[in-house]
């Protein structure tokens, strides 16, 4: 009796064994490949790309890259918005035709219209941020990908408003208010924003108006800041620290395109300057620097 026991026993395990290794055989194991998207694909997938300047890297600089808030890549076709003037309807918000792209493998080659050819080792940080590398600049700059619906011009053009005063020759006064009064800058009818952190970068003049924006004489300088005001981003203050005759200080208040109010506290008085001489930025450049690096060059002027 006990060994037919030990038999039977036996035998249910080497079944049971038996059973597990057919198991295993027959089992099938299903991969599922994850598709992989191109450069191309990544590059065309944003309707924008937000050129970061303020994380660029690097010993050089990429002329066309420099001017760009932001940059487009549709169909082999680059677009930027180089200027705030227009910026969200112009190129229906893409900006202007700046040249041409092609992408191999991690490479990404522009031909630009003014600048002529470059190539970028790009790299995905995240999945709507890339980091272009120029090897032969030694030069890297991030771009963020946002489609149109999402992408706030506004922000972007008051974050950057000193660059937007620079994209006219000059500005003239237009319009003075009744009220408030008679002061120094009454007599004052152009006032022209020059690039630079430095000295010298404004001029005014109490030439007539309607006088030709090339032929305005310019009877004072000085340097000028640009600053936010606290709780309202629609709003700035604006410096003139005139050479040798002292500050002029004016809330800065943006109408459209082409026009800005100056108010002015000490005397009350309210101006209106009209843009005249437009630049767009593609041949003539303004190279865009970091808040960092315009910080170090400005000369600060004390405000309000």
């Amino acid at each position: 009796m006990k060994t037919l026991k030990l038999i039977f026993g036996l035998t249910l395990v080497a079944f049971l064994a038996s059973s597990c290794y057919q198991e295993v055989i027959v089992e099938e194991t299903h991969t599922t490949t994850v598709p992989t998207i191109t450069l191309a694909q990544l590059v065309s997938s944003y309707d924008l790309w937000y050129v970061d300047i303020d994380r660029s890297t690097g010993s050089g600089y990429i002329p066309f890259m420099q001017i760009a808030f932001t940059m487009s890549f549709k169909n082999g076709t680059v677009y930027a918005n180089n200027n705030l003037v227009g910026i969200g309807s112009q190129g229906n918000g893409l900006g202007i035709r700046t040249g041409y792209y092609d992408t191999f493998n991690d490479t990404l080659e522009i031909s630009d219209d003014i600048d002529g050819f470059y190539g970028f080792e790009v790299t995905q940080r995240s999945t709507n941020e890339i980091e272009l590398y120029n090897r032969r600049e030694n030069v890297s700059y991030v771009l963020v990908g946002y489609q149109k619906g999402t992408f706030n011009y506004d922000t972007l053009f008051y974050d950057n408003i000193h660059y937007f005063l620079q994209e006219y020759l000059t500005w003239e006064k237009t319009y003075t208010s009744e009220y408030g009064a008679i002061n120094e800058f009454d007599y004052e009818n152009f006032v022209q924003f020059l690039p630079g952190g430095g000295e010298g970068n404004f001029l005014s003049s109490q030439d007539p108006n309607g006088t030709n924006p090339n032929s305005v004489y310019w009877d004072y300088s000085g340097i000028y800041n640009v600053d936010d005001v606290s709780g309202n981003p629609y709003l700035k203050y604006l410096t003139l620290d005139y050479d040798f005759l002292g500050n002029e200080y004016f809330e800065l208040s943006v109408i459209n395109d082409r026009t800005v109010e100056l108010f002015h506290p000490m005397s009350g008085t309210l101006y209106r300057f009209t843009g005249r001489g437009y630049i767009q930025y593609k041949n003539k450049r303004k190279l865009r620097e970091s808040k960092a690096t315009i910080a170090a060059q400005m000369i600060k002027i004390s405000s309000f």
